[in-house]
Order: C-alpha cells, then sequence, then structure tokens
C-alpha cells in the first residue's frame, strides 16, 4: 500500500471537523515546499552567475 492510499484510509475515519484542519496543514505544505524550491532557485542565481555572464556563454547562445 503507497503512502497515498494509507493517507487516503486514514481521512475515511477522520471527522469533518479534523478534516478542515488536514487541509491546513496540506495546504501549508504544498506552500512551504514552493516556497523551498523558490529560494533554492534564488540562492542558486548568485553562484551559476559566474558562468553565465562569461562572454564563451553568450557566444554560445547566439544562435537561439
Amino acid at each position: 500500500m503507497t503512502p497515498r492510499d494509507l493517507i487516503l484510509q486514514e481521512l475515511e475515519h477522520l471527522p469533518n471537523y479534523l478534516l478542515d484542519q488536514v487541509l491546513v496543514f496540506l495546504r501549508f505544505l504544498r506552500l512551504e515546499y514552493g516556497q523551498e524550491s523558490l529560494e533554492t532557485a534564488l540562492l542558486s542565481e548568485s553562484t551559476l552567475q559566474k558562468d553565465w555572464l562569461l562572454p564563451e556563454e553568450d557566444e554560445a547562445w547566439q544562435d537561439l
């Protein structure tokens, strides 16, 4: 049984008032994961920028 299946099985047994809290938590996780990905991309930018700004890079991409 997959984690998704187990979660769905557990959800079947929860009362409605707890489902609201689960929904809030799931949305938090989705937002947090998305924020983490954004932060990683932003932190990588300064490191990658060293290569992006080389004349060789410009030359390699000029035909696109």
